[in-house]
């Protein structure tokens, strides 16, 4: 659970590992290699065995992609990383694109490549990536390649081993419906699609259905497994033998096989003249290939899972209300310290990073963090995806802003919270910013919309504010959260990319907006919630979703210009305040209760 410090990725690993990588595809008669981030779970997440792109690279980040020609190399990364990208790859060897625009194939359309072949593994890519791969590849000339064997993991001589954690039962009372009860709603599923199975592929996924969970992806719970469910509700569940926890089968019961990993593509090769369902932008092409092999008929729909696992039930609404609580005691724990010792001068970002977590491991019930937390000082803050190391620790001095974004693993919740303080007196600008994105925030709080209302629809309310003052940020202002799963979760989220999935109640979704000037400071506030059944509104014709917030600590009133709030905006901070008395108030003694109880006053 300790938080890794150490100094990771940079350009050196480039240097040392891109000749490697040549050398392979030489040998291999491939003229380039596309590597993405992503393994062959298509995990945002990884364990340190599949980090493929940052072998090759030196970069670390969570999200991109590379393109790797033989005399030429390009990394893409999104806004999140733009400052990370160029810090942790050389710039004699990488040049660095942005995404989504142009994006790797966007970039890959635009060149001249004739008669070049470009390889890539299908284990790692979903059929959807390779076809606009194959057709950027077209408009450049060149041909794309399925390898057999990846020449990263070739070259790659000290490559760690894959994990093998145990799998573990998840407790009815936390997952609220039974795996049986799940199964029968997915098999239903398929008989009304006609189709005789579905290949689940997705660790969070498995998870959920079969209310289990792991430990091979750091800082979530999953479970590297993959699975065949059938018409009939029964399953298969392919794992690695040693993960085999004492009570496993039993919880899994009579009508779910758990047979070992490697048997998987013989089991792909039984399901031959039955009519299979599969995700095509979760499932690697792998899956695709191996299933028209065995002559089965494809049907490329949605993971079915999706959606029941996005919508929680009761008790997952109500387990997870309990874990922001629990959390939300330590957060304002933390938030006193860094409003009375730390405004000293003297801590650095790593001491508040672990000092956080000591507030948070108080909590004998909290299993890990959700992730690595981003502790920013300064101008450390103004990267939105910053990972402090003993390199890059800085001293959080007084004039200067602290952005703090963390979250803690639960059985009955998982947690992500980001709170902006100032260390000293800020500046004006700095209450100015501030404040235009608590509007932001307050304004998707309050907000109220009609059923098949999608996030993309409403990302503009949280930007609305910075946007009249000639500002915006570089990223999605809502992603998914899971259930004591990950702590990024599908389908839904509030970006202003477009997201075809409307938002629907028990979904739970971050309300982030933030603000970042480059080597100063960065600003967000962000806060979970999760979305309400429609209810009818006093003169309206029609009933409206609205959120319910989970996520209860101060904010930080000393950044907030009222001048720039409406009345209506002052009432929302001053009711959420009252709402954070309310709900964390009765557990927190001491110091700490008398600085929440002032930082709760009234504007």
């Amino acid at each position: 659970m300790k938080q890794n410090f150490d100094v990771n990725g940079g350009p050196q690993i480039g240097r040392d590992n891109l000749p490697k990588l040549r050398a392979e595809m030489k040998r291999q008669q491939l003229d380039g290699f596309h590597v993405p981030h992503e393994d062959e779970y298509q995990n945002e997440y990884l364990p340190d065995a599949n980090e493929r792109l940052a072998w090759v690279s030196g970069f670390t980040g969570s999200f991109g992609s590379a393109m790797i020609l033989m005399d030429h190399a390009v990394l893409f990364a999104d806004g999140r990383y733009t400052i990370q990208a160029a810090d942790q790859t050389d710039n004699d060897l990488f040049e660095r694109v942005h995404v989504p625009d142009p994006g790797p194939f966007g970039w890959l359309s635009a060149q001249d490549l004739t008669d070049k072949t470009l390889g890539y593994d299908a284990a790692l890519m979903t059929p959807n990536d390779v076809m606009s791969f194959e057709a950027a590849a077209k408009k450049a000339g060149a041909v794309i390649q399925s390898v057999s064997e990846h020449p990263i993991d070739l070259a790659w001589a000290d490559r760690p081993p894959q994990p093998v954690e145990l799998i573990r039962p998840h407790g009815l009372e936390f997952a609220g419906q039974s795996s049986t009860e799940k199964r029968a709603e997915i098999a239903e599923s398929l008989q009304e699609s006609g189709a005789d199975a579905v290949v689940i592929t997705a660790p969070a996924s498995i998870a959920w259905l079969f209310n289990i969970r792991g430990g091979d992806v750091a800082c979530s719970p999953l479970p590297l497994a993959r699975a065949i469910v059938r018409d009939d509700g029964s399953a298969t569940l392919f794992a690695d033998p040693a993960k085999e926890s004492e009570g496993l089968r039993e919880h899994l019961g009579n009508e779910v096989t758990l047979a070992p990993i490697d048997t998987m593509p013989e089991a792909l090769s039984e399901l031959k003249d039955q009519t299979v369902s599969l995700d095509p932008a979760l499932a690697s092409a792998w899956f695709f290939q191996a299933l028209e092999v065995a002559g089965a008929t494809l049907v490329r729909e949605p993971d079915p899972v999706l959606l029941p696992k996005a919508c929680k039930n009761a008790a997952e609404l109500a387990g997870t209300a309990a874990a922001h609580r629990r959390d939300g005691v330590a957060v304002t724990r933390f938030l006193h310290w860094l409003d009375t010792e730390a405004q000293s001068g003297t801590y650095t970002e790593i001491d508040a990073a672990l000092k956080l977590l000591d507030f948070r491991t108080v909590d004998s019930s909290m299993k890990d963090m959700s992730f690595e937390t981003i502790s920013g000082a300064g101008p450390n803050g103004a990267l939105p995806h910053y990972r402090v190391s003993s390199a890059s620790n800085r001293t959080l001095e007084r004039g200067s802003l602290y952005l703090v974004d963390s979250g803690g693993q639960y059985p009955d919740g998982t947690t992500d919270i980001t709170r902006t303080v100032a260390i000293g007196d800020p500046s004006e600008d700095m209450r100015r910013h501030y404040t235009l994105v608590l509007k932001g925030h307050i304004a998707l709080d309050r907000v109220r919309y009609p059923e098949g209302t999608t996030g993309t629809h409403l990302d503009t309310l949280a930007r609305h504010a910075l946007w009249q003052a000639g500002l915006d940020y570089d990223h999605g202002t809502g992603h998914g959260v899971g259930v004591y799963l990950g702590v990024h979760e599908g389908p839904q989220r509030i970006a202003r990319a477009w997201n075809a999935i409307p938002l629907m109640p028990g979904m739970i979704v971050s309300n982030e907006p933030g603000f970042y000037k480059e080597g100063a400071y960065g600003i967000r506030i962000e806060n979970l919630q999760y979305v309400t059944p429609a209810e009818e509104i006093e003169g309206g014709d029609r009933a409206m979703l609205g959120f319910e917030c989970l996520t209860f600590a101060p904010l930080a009133r000393a950044l907030i210009d009222t001048d720039l709030l409406s009345a209506q905006e002052r009432d929302w901070v001053d009711d959420y305040h009252q709402r954070v008395l309310t709900e964390i108030g009765p557990l927190i003694d001491g110091d700490a209760a008398a600085w929440m109880k002032n930082a709760c006053q009234p504007l």
